[in-house]
């Protein structure tokens, strides 16, 4: 009896109810293969909008793991990371579409790189223009010019909302963006995959400090272009995901950088947190309501902080 060949590429895709951006996205990702043999898997956190139904209809090829709660980013992944069995795993966003020979460019690059744990790709917003695909890792300084809004003025490129100008070549970098990310099993299996701890947001900045530090690689390859769409799953919970972010952030300190460098974050949080609240209270009620986002709110901040240190 032969054995099956093993996959080039295990595709983990998880998904929160984005029922229509996930069958785009299968669609284009079996489409851009590029030669590539690829094993599917869809990784289902408690999804309400019939995501499964429409997964097992359209693709009966694709493999289905179902969670009985939204576990969350991290360890949504890591479900379908642990059933691989491709030479490589591609962690992919529903909201991130490859594009021809993107991953036939970071597989290749891989192969190339025998230490190289990871490599993220070229991300571009859907009408072309870039987006920050890898930024150095984070510190307090920069933390600080972020959340003043300074960062704008002197941080370039490596603004988080800013894109890069293109680039030649791959290259090693700090950490690069979440939404498409090829891993070696090996690497990420020895890291413990991404740590569940972090709910959402961080957790890629998480996994490329660890790989780095177990002595692997981390590559961006901007020939590897994929179109990101970008907060398909955390829109729908606006503005929970604000409070998140800063719970991601400050775990991420603390566990890399340690309690002081942790408490110096939360109190420029909190710090920005409350001007913001007051700036855009202010915005509401002099426009009758038609300007000033909703914020979250410092109490909501605190719980948030006080439930991740449990």
């Amino acid at each position: 009896m032969t054995l099956p060949a093993r996959p080039d590429v295990s595709v983990v895709v998880l998904n929160w109810n984005t029922r229509d951006l996930l069958a785009e996205c299968l669609r284009i990702t079996q489409a851009c293969a590029d030669g590539l043999t690829l094993e599917l898997i869809v990784v289902d956190n408690a999804s309400t909008d019939d995501s499964v139904a429409l997964v097992r209809r359209d693709f009966p090829q694709v493999r289905v793991i179902e969670s009985p709660a939204n576990v969350g980013f991290a360890a949504g992944n890591n479900l379908g990371a642990q059933q691989a069995s491709g030479r490589y795993i591609l962690l992919l966003n529903t909201d991130a579409f490859l594009k021809p020979g993107a991953l036939g460019a970071m597989v290749a690059l891989l192969d190339a790189q025998p230490r190289a744990g990871l490599c993220g790709a070229r991300l571009l917003n859907r009408d072309g223009s870039f987006q920050a695909s890898h930024t150095p890792f984070p510190t307090v300084s920069r933390e600080f010019l972020i959340l003043s809004g300074l960062g704008r003025l002197f941080m370039g490129r490596h603004y988080p909302s800013r894109g890069p100008e293109r680039e030649a070549g791959p290259r090693p970098v700090d950490y690069v963006e979440g939404a498409c990310l090829l891993c070696r099993p090996e690497a990420y299996r020895q890291v413990g995959g991404l740590d569940p701890g972090f709910f959402m947001y961080a957790e890629e900045v998480d996994l490329c400090m660890a790989l780095k530090r177990a002595g692997w690689s981390v590559w961006y390859h901007p020939e590897a272009e994929v179109v990101h769409l970008g907060g398909a799953s955390s829109s729908l919970r606006r503005p929970e995901r604000e409070g998140d972010l800063y719970v991601s952030r400050v775990r991420f300190f603390r566990k890399h950088y340690g309690p002081v460098a942790a408490t110096l974050l939360t109190g420029l949080i909190y710090l920005f947190t409350a001007a913001k609240n007051v700036l855009h209270t202010g915005l509401r009620l002099a426009t009758g309501g038609r300007k000033g986002r909703p914020v979250v709110s410092l109490s909501r901040l605190a719980a948030k902080l006080r439930a991740a240190r449990a």
